[in-house]
């Protein structure tokens, strides 16, 4: 019998009005699975739904970065239903990618859709750049989106990253953006 093993400790928990940013429990595996088998979700990402194996990789990282970066991807939890809604954070994926983010921490977000439109993004981002901003500084966060991902890159753009290089990374185009103000 599997016995769930309790949160890291050394994974902050984030409070926003309505959601939470908090570790991976085993018991969000699921609801994880779910989110990265819709194809409105990974049309922009991956390019195509994932299996449960590679969802389990993706899902293994979060926990790997936080013990041995100090930083990495939360759940994103709504308050009030207590459903696990997406994930965001950073991280250090060792991009095969030029110009190199070596050394600088990526920030990423990926949302169910029956959330997308809520503004629940827009909350979390701003939330886990003030988290960043005193553990980062002087190095700025960066991200990596599809060119055709205009909901993420308004997000980005509303939040203070901005273009900075056009690259291809596995083959698709991909639009580099650097935090301007940590």
């Amino acid at each position: 019998m599997l016995t769930l093993a309790p949160s890291p400790p050394n994974v902050p928990i984030l409070d926003t009005e309505r959601l939470r940013l908090r570790a991976h429990r085993l018991e969000d595996f699921a609801a994880c699975c779910a989110m990265w088998a819709d194809e409105r979700v990974t049309r922009h990402t991956t390019g195509h739904p994932l299996a449960e194996e590679d969802v389990w990789t993706r899902f293994l990282r979060s926990p790997g970065h936080w013990s041995l970066l100090g930083f990495g991807y939360w759940v994103v939890e709504e308050k009030a239903s207590g459903l696990f809604v997406g994930e965001m954070g950073f991280g250090d994926f060792k991009r095969d990618l030029e110009p190199s983010f070596r050394g600088l921490p990526e920030m990423g977000w990926i949302f169910s859709p029956s959330v997308h439109g809520k503004g629940y993004a827009s909350e979390a981002v701003r939330t886990a750049l003030a988290w960043g901003k005193p553990r980062f500084a002087p190095k700025r966060p960066v991200c990596l989106i599809a060119p055709e991902n205009g909901p993420s890159i308004r997000l980005a753009e509303r939040h203070g990253f901005r273009e900075f290089q056009r690259s291809t990374y596995k083959g698709q185009p991909a639009i580099l953006f650097r935090h301007e103000e940590i």
